[in-house]
């Protein structure tokens, strides 16, 4: 009997996010796990999506206009070049679309986005893993890695789940060596929360060159990630294939309300950026006090690893989620001894800075 047949490549796809969740029955009271904005959207922007919804039986014709003109005007860019999609992910599925296929390669940092090899396996391409150190990118062994089939590099700045990120010389100096048909993507998810300055935001770098594209989102720093709001920072011509291959109505009225709201703003956003700076500092020294590792972060979450045995990562988060916080452990072995935990309220931060301790001391967590 004949069957249906489908891309043999999508047989590699596996879930890479423990499930944490199910082992315990208690409901969660602090989500500490998706690396969501805690303060949440701009008043103006729920506002505007409330407003919007009156009008839900329509479609949005012109999203791609109305988003990408203020996009443009908020960050000094150029409108022509801005793509947008139903979050970063969807733009990134469909440059893979464009760009990859049968016997291409894709290059990423090994323990970078942990679901950047489905963009490859999706088209039948093959993703190649580049050495890192210690959960760093590294420019040189990227290029190492590059061979005739290279079609395309993936590379979040900065990184997740570890918040390391590489410096803008750096990723000049990559750009600087590869082929001109090689395709270097950067997926800059957490670029609003950077304050390294030696940290340079890709789209002058898209604007000198025809290989680099840049994809950010709303769903962080602007809290709209129930919205799924993605955009990206290409030359003219990759946004035209891009934009071929896209939904016809992307984005819903409310979203796209919502989007243009957060972007004028900026009053929430950098309330946002300031507190997230501050708990990120404070956080992090509080849990190396505890005798843990935190890798060092530009996002808004830290890299918690656990050395001991005894006192390891899934009993950790086991503790805390018996006390109602759930934070994010992967399946990758090497984030077998972590725990990503997004920086929360303050006051959620420190329940969690708790539950740790207590942990860590033989007992077990509680709120």
């Amino acid at each position: 009997m004949a069957t249906l047949l489908f891309k043999p490549g999508i047989n590699h796809i596996k879930p890479h996010m423990v499930e944490d969740e199910k082992e315990s029955s208690r409901p969660v009271c602090i989500a500490l796990n998706s690396n969501e904005s805690a303060i949440g959207a701009s008043p103006h922007a729920i506002a505007a999506a409330r407003s919007a919804v009156s009008g839900i039986e329509r479609y949005l014709e012109d999203s791609q206009n109305i988003l990408s003109d203020e996009i443009a005007r908020c960050y000094d860019l150029k409108p022509e070049n801005i793509a947008i999609g139903i979050g970063s992910d969807d733009l990134l599925s469909r440059l893979a679309r464009v760009y990859l296929d049968s016997g291409r390669e894709m290059i990423r940092s090994r323990n970078g986005y942990l679901k950047a090899p489905n963009y490859a396996w999706a088209n039948n391409a093959i993703p190649v893993s580049a050495e890192d150190a210690d959960l760093t990118p590294s420019v040189d062994a990227i290029l190492d890695c590059i061979t005739p089939k290279t079609a395309m590099i993936y590379l979040a700045n900065p990184e997740n789940p570890a918040g390391t990120h590489l410096t803008g010389s750096e990723i000049r100096r990559l750009h600087a060596n590869l082929r001109g048909d090689i395709l270097l993507i950067l997926d800059c998810a957490y670029d609003e929360y950077v304050d390294d300055p030696e940290y340079e935001s890709p789209h002058l770098l898209v604007e000198e060159a025809a290989n680099v594209v840049m994809t950010r989102t709303f769903s962080k720093i602007y809290g709209l990630a129930g919205a799924r709001v993605g955009w990206m920072y290409a030359p003219e011509n990759m946004v035209s294939l891009v934009s071929r291959i896209g939904l016809t109505f992307p984005l819903s009225a409310p979203s796209a309300a919502a989007a243009v709201a957060a972007l004028q703003d900026t009053q929430h956003t950098q309330y946002v950026y300031s507190l997230n700076q501050r708990l990120r500092t404070v956080f992090s020294e509080s849990i190396r006090n505890l005798g843990l590792k935190v890798y060092p972060s530009q996002t808004n979450f830290v890299l918690v690893k656990f050395p001991d045995p005894e006192y390891n990562a899934r009993d950790a988060a086991q503790a805390l989620r018996a006390s109602g916080i759930s934070v994010r452990r992967l399946v990758s072995s090497a984030y077998r001894d972590c725990v990503r935990i997004t920086l929360g309220f303050e006051h959620e931060l420190k329940a969690a800075e708790r539950v740790i301790e207590k942990f860590l001391n033989g007992k077990s967590g509680s709120l």
